[in-house]
């Protein structure tokens, strides 16, 4: 079982340059319990990057960049599919 709505989309979120960026997601209710990963202008971001971080649905950029500015996805999945939120956007000025 995988629902449609997530408990908590991600909002729009506004950073200065060098300050940390968090986007916050809570999966929809699934069984199993879906895990999250993120979608940045429509690719998958790689965990391997060591500048951000995924915990426990939240997406943490330690140190935002100008080229971390874009539009995010929450993606949901379990072994019954997946599911995107709708679109936050990361503006980094």
């Amino acid at each position: 079982v995988l629902r449609d709505d997530f408990r908590q989309p991600p909002g729009d979120v506004v950073v200065a340059v060098g300050e940390p960026a968090v986007l916050e997601c809570v999966p929809p209710r699934g069984h199993p319990e879906p895990s999250v990963s993120w979608k940045k202008d429509g690719a998958r971001l790689s965990d391997k990057d060591e500048r951000l971080a995924i915990r426990g649905g939240k997406l943490m950029l330690a140190s935002a960049r100008k080229s971390d500015a874009g539009v995010y996805v929450c993606v949901a999945t379990n072994v019954v599919g997946e599911r995107d939120s709708e679109p936050a956007e990361l503006v980094v000025f």
